[in-house]
């Protein structure tokens, strides 16, 4: 009888211990209610960033996830380009990107400074590379004459960018050849011209 009663002791003592595991473990009931703020000005954090986030301006967005390439990334296209193209005989030049112009790029000889047009790559972002192997020939060549035209389909480079109508600004000035009538939109004042198709080999013509 003793060892009986010793059985049950025990066994009421680990059905109250299982009882408390499974209370507290198991069923006890979740809070719904978030965790208080550890200090005053961890509170301040939480009621303030939501707000700061939620009024970010779209146009900082669309620049911020831009796809074009980095400065660091087209420099290492040039030296690329470089080797591949022009066995690394062209000199060091200064890439960056124009948020003014509107053209594809271009290369200014003076300071050594290779222009990407960012508002046009926005638009054409798959032609960037085929823009600065473009302006690597003028390195070598500024006019668009048949020794650039040879070198550009020697490396696989466009002549001309892609016409696109939010690319032009509205002309400010429109010159009319006083003999055949035709028109010659400008952006600036122009001091001396002549009309191509009225002189004769292509030279000013003072009418």
């Amino acid at each position: 009888m003793k060892c009986t009663g010793k059985k049950r002791t025990g066994l009421r003592k680990l059905t109250s211990i299982a009882r408390k595991a499974l209370n507290y473990d198991l069923f006890a009931p979740e809070s719904l209610q978030p965790p208080p703020p550890v200090t005053f000005h961890a509170a301040i954090r939480q009621a303030t960033v939501p707000a700061i986030t939620s009024h970010i301006s779209p146009r900082i967005n669309a620049e911020t996830t831009s796809d074009l390439p980095s400065i660091a990334e087209l420099n290492s296209l040039f030296d690329r380009f470089n080797w591949i193209y022009f066995g690394g005989n062209l000199p060091k030049v200064t890439i960056e990107y124009s948020n003014r112009m509107r053209c594809a790029g271009s290369y200014t000889p003076a300071d050594r400074k290779i222009k990407i047009g960012r508002k046009y790559h926005q638009l054409f972002p798959e032609q960037i590379e085929d823009t600065l192997k473009h302006e690597m020939i003028h390195i070598v060549n500024l006019k668009h004459d048949a020794k650039f035209r040879a070198e550009a389909k020697r490396i696989g480079a466009s002549l001309k960018a892609t016409y696109h109508p939010s690319l032009h600004r509205p002309p400010k000035y429109i010159y009319v050849c006083p003999g055949c009538k035709k028109e010659y939109p400008r952006q600036k004042r122009l001091v001396l011209a002549s009309c191509g198709s009225c002189s004769s080999g292509r030279k000013f013509d003072k009418r």
